[in-house]
């Protein structure tokens, strides 16, 4: 890229260090300046990493970037994700958008104010296989229902023992979006959520109808001690069966491919994009009326 981007990251934890931290330090249309974390410590484990600055607090990183990545929980991104669209930089945010649905709307709607690039870190979106079962579904269509599993022990595991938003609201809040987003992509946009319960090992069944006609059913659990953990997504219809491999493409090339599309967002001043923060305001409203909607199964 002949002009890069000034990306700073708001974030220290695990995700950051994993993925969005070497994201964008190794992508050539961005030049990682800076990092922010509510622990100082974190922070400068990061940015001594990968030579960037430690800034001293939130709003003198907005100041000195073109865009922000977040990896912070849902209720500290609403904040400050807001914070910098209103400073007008471009943002990269995780998803759910916020803790509440009241938060998400703000935020989503102070984006399209103020007309910046934005795109969810909705990460199996942004994998070849991902791309090319979508492009093969559509271009058959007459798809009437589908089935999608995600169940794993992460939340088991020490890597997200200190995750209190991870843990109070489950696989809902943490994997639901992708699930949501995945389905809604696959069968057409999800217009009623038909039923949900929430069971022990925080089993999450749900039925979804869509537009033009398809139902789907949602499986997921983070709390389900499974080796391997199960990923399976499968649409069916007029042309049989198609199954989207239960493995994609790892995540750090998956994060590649999104900075690919934000960095020529921001390059071609284009606001809209199949991931951006509408389409994070719209699984936000649909975890919303499923959390309405659960029946809560006795252990």
């Amino acid at each position: 890229m002949d002009e890069q981007l000034r990306v700073g990251l708001i974030g220290a934890g695990n995700w950051a260090q994993r993925i969005h931290a070497p994201g964008l330090a190794n992508h050539p249309g961005v030049r990682f300046t800076s990092v922010w974390a509510r622990r100082r410590d974190a922070a400068e484990s990061v940015a001594h990493s990968y030579c960037a600055e430690i800034a001293d607090d939130p709003s003198s990183l907005i100041d000195s970037v073109d865009a922000v990545a977040f990896a912070v929980p849902p209720a500290v991104q609403a904040e400050l994700a807001l914070q910098a669209v209103k400073a007008g930089k471009h943002v990269i945010v995780e998803k759910p958008l916020a803790a509440s649905l009241g938060e998400a709307e703000r935020l989503a709607g102070a984006i399209a104010d103020a007309g910046v690039a934005s795109l969810v870190a909705l990460i199996r979106r942004f994998a070849h296989e991902t791309v090319e079962w979508l492009d093969d579904l559509r271009s058959h269509g007459g798809w009437v229902g589908g089935n999608a599993q995600w169940m794993s022990g992460a939340l088991l595991s020490d890597d997200y023992v200190n995750s209190a938003w991870r843990h109070e609201s489950g696989a809902l809040l943490d994997i639901g979006p992708h699930v949501i987003d995945l389905m809604d992509a696959a069968l057409g946009q999800v217009t009623d959520v038909v039923a949900a319960t929430r069971g022990p090992l925080d089993l999450w069944h749900i039925l979804l109808a869509h537009a033009g006609g398809a139902t789907s059913t949602i499986t997921m659990s983070l709390k389900m001690p499974l080796r391997p953990t199960v990923v399976d997504f499968s649409v069916y219809g007029d042309y049989g069966y198609r199954r989207l491999p239960g493995r994609v493409g790892p995540a750090d090339q998956c994060y590649a491919a999104l900075l690919d599309d934000f960095v020529a967002m921001v390059h071609s001043d284009t606001t809209s994009h199949p991931c951006d923060a509408q389409r994070g305001l719209h699984l936000q409203r649909l975890i919303a009326t499923i959390t309405e909607r659960t029946r809560t199964l006795a252990g």
